[in-house]
């Protein structure tokens, strides 16, 4: 019963399909194998697939393929052939485009069958998301009605009784609001209303169906609703089962005789297996011969169907494999001398570009070799100003520093430091960085102390050995050579007479902080070579220098680099 009355909604979807279609059809397709299947579609289903098979190969036109999957898949459907139907309703999909709304109607309909075949195959979930998508593209406000009342009747096989009742409502009421004169209207209101009550009584044994059970019979009875009558019939059948057997027995006998009247072989199944466990011992064995002999025989009848589905398909792909073959094998005879003649016009092509590349590659290798050379002697010429400003400039300002401030001159000292100077400066374009024998702590201290001034007081604090044990070799000399520039640009320009710098390990890092008194960092000291070479030596070292020129009057630096 239930795969019937959803076939009755899925083949009013596939009508509507072919139907919003049939001017266009007419009038600018016309295709004879379709409009034959067509007209033997519910009378001859066998021949009626042949012919939308033929359709659904050879065709050009995607929309008229699709529409022809789809009612080869209601047939297949009816015929109980559900993975087929599925297979089917796939290919119509591929051939439709959701952007296109004169496609919109066959959507629906394919997702409305896809819903219906998930459903006997007992795949809840999927069948929900189908009659989802179905809705999405049907703009028929009556068949969004059938769709829901087919949710509706999953969430009630799922159990979900809340959710299909909440449907149900719905339903009834929109149908309600329009009056219902239609006499399709009122079948579908009068289906609504009898699975309402249906399953309003599986949620609650003791609720009293029997109002919206002989209402809805009303409205089929007097509608000539055959095959909603015999949905009344099982419900009646299944609510009276345990209080009035004697009753159920009478609406199964019923349900079983309009089911052999609409032909439906899964309603006389339904109906017999009902007549079984109600009826009296004597009867019994006489249904359930009449049950094995129709079970049997729908089964040999299914199974020969989906035979006969699958070898017209083959049948018509092996034709369509064997003339693509022949249009294979003369396009190849018309490729092979198309290709002859274009084999020789590739080769003097190739030549001809090869050449050309040829050219071009040694010529872009030469301005690359140049441009590489510029840049090599770009990068020494800048190392050696950088060598010449550290070791030379720099050294010779701290000489002149100590020269300056110290009132007794150590003649030997002096000479000693402008020897080491020269020195350095003969070949220092292969000097390598170096630190000296004593220890790091006292070279800081002896470089910072040697700007300290009757006029500028130097004060060091956290500058102790255990701080410097960690640091490589090539990081102090980089450290070294910062401090130096700092304290020159210091002496050039700040007019400070306190300068103080702070060492400290904290969290894998070495900071230091550098504060004075002065006039500041000013925009065109802060651009000159001597702190550029600071950031390019604190970014060798993966740390970071921080300017804080904001304070009422001074400078205020900080250096942080890590050392785990």
């Amino acid at each position: 019963m239930k795969q019937s009355l959803l076939l009755i909604a899925c083949i009013v979807f596939a009508m509507s399909c072919k139907n919003k279609q049939s001017i266009t059809i007419k009038k600018a397709v016309r295709d004879p194998d379709f409009e034959k299947a067509d007209s033997l579609f519910s009378k001859d289903n066998d021949s009626a697939f042949f012919y939308f098979n033929k359709v659904a190969t050879n065709s050009k036109d995607s929309l008229l393929i699709a529409k022809a999957y789809n009612y080869m898949a209601a047939i297949q459907s009816y015929a109980g052939d559900n993975f087929g139907a599925q297979e089917s309703l796939l290919n119509s999909l591929k051939s439709l485009d959701d952007r296109n709304p004169k496609h919109h109607s066959c959507l629906a309909s394919d997702y409305n069958e896809l819903g219906l075949t998930s459903w006997n195959l007992k795949n809840y979930d999927a069948a929900i998301t189908y009659y989802d998508a179905s809705e999405r593209f049907n703009q028929n406000p009556d068949y969004k009605l059938i769709g829901a009342n087919n949710k509706a009747l999953i969430y009630q096989s799922q159990g979900k009784y809340d959710q299909a009742i909440e449907l149900y409502n719905e339903v009834i009421a929109k149908h309600e609001q329009t009056a219902i004169q239609i006499r399709s209207a009122k079948k579908e209101y009068a289906r609504a209303l009898a699975n309402l009550s249906f399953t309003k009584w599986l949620q609650n044994p003791s609720y009293n169906a029997e109002p919206g059970f002989f209402k809805a019979l009303r409205i089929r009875d007097a509608e000539v609703d055959e095959w909603g009558l015999n949905s009344s019939y099982a419900h009646f059948t299944d609510y009276y089962a345990s209080k009035n057997p004697d009753l159920a027995l009478a609406y199964a006998t019923k349900m079983y005789n309009i089911a052999k009247k609409i032909k439906s072989p899964d309603d006389q199944i339904d109906a017999l297996q009902k007549l079984i466990k109600l009826s009296p011992p004597a009867a019994t064995r006489k249904y359930f011969i009449i049950y094995q002999s129709l079970s049997d025989s729908l089964q040999t009848a299914r199974n020969t169907a989906k035979n006969q589905f699958a070898l017209i398909r083959y049948e018509a792909e092996k034709n369509k494999t064997e003339n693509i073959k022949l249009q294979k094998d003369n396009n190849t005879k018309k490729y092979q001398i198309v290709t002859r003649e274009l084999l020789l016009l590739v080769a003097g092509l190739i030549l001809v570009l090869g050449s050309v590349a040829a050219t071009l590659w040694f010529r872009k290798r030469k301005q690359k070799m140049e441009l590489e050379a510029e840049s090599a002697l770009r990068e020494s010429q800048l190392k050696t100003s950088k060598r010449v400003h550290d070791v030379v400039a720099n050294g010779l300002y701290r000489v002149m520093t100590e020269i300056e401030n110290k009132p007794a001159i150590d003649k030997e000292g002096l000479l000693d430091k402008i020897e080491e100077l020269y020195e350095k400066s003969r070949d220092i374009s292969y000097e390598k960085p170096t630190i000296g024998t004593q220890p790091f702590d006292q070279t800081i201290s002896e470089l910072l102390t040697s700007f300290s001034t009757e006029h500028t007081k130097v004060l060091i604090a956290g500058n102790t050995t255990e701080l410097w044990e960690t640091v490589t070799e090539s990081m102090c000399y980089e450290i070294e050579h910062i401090l130096q520039e700092l304290m020159v640009n210091m002496k050039k320009h700040s007019s400070a007479s306190d300068v103080a710098v702070r060492f400290e390990r904290k969290n894998s890092r070495i900071n230091i902080y550098y504060t004075d008194n002065g006039i500041g960092l000013t925009e065109d000291v802060q651009h000159k070579n001597g702190l550029r070479n600071t950031g390019n030596r604190i970014a060798s070292i993966h740390g970071e220098i921080t300017f804080d020129t904001k304070v009422d009057k001074g400078l205020k630096i900080q250096i942080a680099f890590p050392n785990p």
